[in-house]
């Protein structure tokens, strides 16, 4: 492993341990050339995924991409750390499992939301507002209505 503050591609692994509920190996490594310390992650990949985008551009699929989008749908959430790197563990075991290599975005959305759904309402309202484009307030209104279908509109 490339150090990435000096590039020396001679490294030493001082450390290895399971991560994210044991899907990951986090290491710790050394650089003997810099001193310098970083930590890596190693998670199985069965295969390359392609998201094909809604106006039909593709792009290879990017697990960092869909953390960052969901870490800030979660951000100053009463929600775990390790729940949250769980969930992304198992939307992608659940894209790669799908037996398709091209995934269209909007299954993507699609399973993103009902993961965020079942941990936390907020975030999920959140993902949804910048999944689904909301333009104004009403658009909250009409989706979080559409959450509690149970409650009856207030009479005027």
């Amino acid at each position: 492993m490339r150090c990435p503050f000096c590039g020396n591609i001679d490294t030493q692994v001082k450390d290895s341990r399971p991560a994210e509920d044991h899907v990951a190996i986090r290491r710790r490594r050394f650089c003997p050339a810099c001193g310098g310390r970083f930590t890596t992650y190693e998670r199985v990949q069965l295969r390359d995924l392609v998201v094909v985008k809604s106006n039909g551009r593709r792009e290879d699929f990017d697990r960092e991409k869909l953390e960052r989008s969901i870490r800030i749908s979660m951000q100053k959430r009463p929600v775990e750390p390790e729940r949250i790197d769980q969930m992304i563990s198992g939307i992608v075991r659940r894209l790669e499992s799908m037996g398709e290599t091209d995934i269209p975005s909007k299954t993507i959305g699609e399973i993103v939301m009902e993961s965020l759904a079942r941990i936390d309402t907020v975030a999920y309202v959140r993902f949804a507002s910048v999944y689904k484009n909301f333009q104004a307030a009403d658009d909250f209104d009409k989706f979080v209505s559409e959450l509690r279908p149970d409650v009856a509109p207030e009479d005027e």
